[in-house]
């Protein structure tokens, strides 16, 4: 067994929206492999029309054929629908790493496994999901405990990113499984939603996206899961102050649709009241990245503000980070954990390694640096193969040090280092032309304090001209 600690419970990994490869009829229709990301967007869009969910759809299933199939393991990102992912494999390794896991390889009786990557539809609604998600996890909890011994007692550990913390979250509350829930783990989880969301549902995908982007708004706004991901606080600007959505008028947008997913946040927050001493909690926040988090009505659009009240709060680039802890949890809880880095990047990163062992073992955590200069990172996430990437970075506080970007493509091989200038309390750099594809840029620091800065990455999408 080595040096892993040997978990007793079940441990089930869930990933965020897109996160889930998808097939229908057997066949791989969203499968982003290295080096293929261009090639998985152009095959969803020649079977957007299919994919496309029905009018009425609610907590349904189509049977269209559709069927999850794994977790994503490599970067993946659908432009204008939530953001970039560099997917679950450095997490599901580090899980392996560090702790002793049974997994699921064959379908025999005798082989019971402890760590379950769960894949998920995520066009569906998180009830629908949640609902599936209980078919899944308890026969396997039951095996486990039927072992006897130190796994008589066993209960369920959710690590989730994203959209996979609402389909836990659901499950635990509102299908019965509190009481056989030891942790929530949540990474970047929209518990209370995200103007994000709200502004691709509204504004649609870049109309530069090649011929695809009209196809992918009509597709974004056939989805309950994405209508479940806006903002569930007042986010709304006017005169009266801020309005939630379902009080303002929205564009473009579904009325019943919008209403539906408002009952599905405060049905788990109802709940919630009634069982939240039955199992911990432990978000891990993504911080100090600018975050969308109000928005003005303007004509057919939004204009998304990166401020509350005329404060920025900040968050992790995609979750504000008032809105990734519950609403029933203290924002400076000891059980919330914050990392400053990108929403998609969170399930890659050193410090939540560092934080989910401490919260997995009730251990001190093992690897922790000295303080660590913390960074904002601003990169557009979609550019065309002939602009250049602008790259944004702003050190919190009045630390000072030298920064360079490192561009990997999505082989992770290193294909273009630069260092950033620091002018008017930003450092600044422009990447040169790109090949189209999809790129991983972290910017860290270089020199003597190097190993005290804390890194950030963003995902890009370099698409053809």
């Amino acid at each position: 067994m080595g040096n892993e600690e040997l978990i007793r419970d079940v441990v089930v990994v869930l990933p965020g929206i897109m996160g889930s490869t998808l097939s229908k009829n057997g066949k791989l229709v969203w499968a982003p492999s290295a080096g293929a990301v261009l090639n998985a967007i152009t095959t969803f869009g020649q079977n957007i029309s299919k994919l496309k969910l029905p009018e009425g759809i609610g907590d349904n299933d189509p049977h269209d054929g559709v069927k999850p199939v794994s977790l994503m393991p490599d970067l993946h990102l659908l432009p204008g629908i939530w953001s970039a992912h560099l997917g679950y494999s450095n997490l599901l390794d580090w899980l392996r790493s560090k702790f002793h896991f049974i997994e699921p390889v064959s379908d025999a009786l005798d082989y019971i496994p402890n760590l379950l990557p769960v894949a998920y539809d995520w066009r569906l609604s998180n009830r629908y999901n949640g609902r599936q998600l209980k078919a899944i996890v308890e026969p396997a909890l039951e095996r486990w405990r039927d072992q006897g011994r130190e796994f008589a007692e066993a209960k369920l550990i959710f690590i989730c990113h994203s959209m996979g913390g609402l389909v836990a979250r659901w499950y635990i509350e509102k299908e019965g499984g509190h009481s056989i829930t030891r942790k929530l783990i949540t990474l970047g989880t929209p518990y209370r939603g995200a103007l994000n969301a709200l502004a691709q549902l509204v504004n649609g995908v870049k109309k530069w996206i090649g011929p695809l982007g009209l196809e992918l708004t009509s597709f974004a706004r056939s989805l309950p899961s994405l209508y479940q991901l806006l903002p569930e606080y007042a986010c709304i600007e006017s005169h009266a102050g801020l309005l939630k959505t379902t009080e303002a008028v929205i564009p473009e947008l579904q009325t019943g649709m919008i209403d539906d997913a408002m009952r599905f946040h405060d049905e788990m927050d109802v709940a919630a009241s009634t069982h939240r001493s039955a199992f911990d909690v432990h978000p891990i926040v993504g911080i100090r990245q600018t975050t969308l988090t109000t928005t003005r009505i303007s004509g057919n659009l939004i204009e998304p503000l990166e401020t509350i009240s005329g404060e920025d709060k900040g968050g992790d680039g995609t979750v504000p980070r008032l809105a990734a802890i519950p609403k029933d949890t203290r924002p400076n809880s000891n059980t919330v954990r914050f990392i400053a880095d990108q929403h998609g990047s969170l399930q890659s990163n050193q410090g939540v390694f560092d934080e989910l062992f401490g919260i997995l073992t009730g251990e001190p955590i093992i690897y922790r640096s000295s303080p660590r200069i913390e960074l904002s990172l601003t990169i557009d996430p979609l550019v065309l193969a002939d602009q250049t990437i602008s790259v944004t970075a702003r050190i919190v506080r009045d630390e000072r040090a030298v920064l360079e970007a490192r561009v990997k493509d999505e082989h992770g091989n290193l294909v273009a280092v630069a260092q950033l200038r620091c002018s008017e309390g930003a450092h600044r750099v422009s990447i040169g032309r790109l090949s189209p594809g999809a790129y991983n840029i972290i910017v860290g620091g270089t020199g003597a304090l190097a190993a005290l800065v804390a890194p950030v990455s963003s995902v890009v999408l370099v698409w053809p001209s």
